[in-house]
């Protein structure tokens, strides 16, 4: 199964996708989709969409877990996330990939056991669980991994609940 790990954004969304193979989690691709401030917001969700679809057909994803909206102390940046979220989750919708959404503190939980864990100690824990050679840049490239293994983790969890 191939899951797409997702962190929203405006100027950058990170993604990645990771394969469940056995009881392994293998990073098969990341990156992450940039768009330019001196576009509209309509150019720009349309950019990230565009780039959505494209690695979508390229990967072939089943599952997609997206990063969930939570409290920004700047409006208009919330305003924005929740614009390029909103387009993210129809291209999801339309490309018949199944959607989860996870909230930052389920990500910490999920990766170090600690729902308040510093970034840098999350994006440590990827570069290990995932077998990386570096920590993957730019920082919404590494969220991308960590909401696909929050998901991952997630999953397992729910497999063994509907086994029982």
């Amino acid at each position: 199964m191939k899951i797409l790990g997702i962190d929203p954004g405006t100027a950058t969304t990170g993604w990645a996708i990771i394969e469940i193979r056995g009881d392994k989690l293998l990073p098969l691709a990341y990156g992450h989709i940039s768009t330019s401030k001196n576009d509209s917001d309509d150019e720009r969700i349309l950019e990230v969409s565009d780039d959505l679809a494209g690695i979508i057909r390229e990967h072939q994803p089943t599952e997609a877990a997206i990063e969930t909206l939570f409290f920004f102390k700047n409006q208009k940046t919330v305003i924005q996330v929740a614009q390029s979220r909103g387009a993210i989750l129809l291209t999801l919708r339309q490309n018949s990939v199944r959607v989860f959404g996870y909230t930052p503190l389920q990500v910490k939980q999920a990766l170090t056991g600690y729902g308040r864990a510093e970034k840098k100690q999350m994006q440590q824990m990827i570069k290990s669980v995932l077998h990386l050679n570096a920590i993957p840049k730019p920082d919404d490239v590494a969220d991308a991994l960590a909401i696909a293994v929050c998901h991952a983790n997630s999953r397992a969890i729910i497999s063994l609940k509907n086994a029982s």
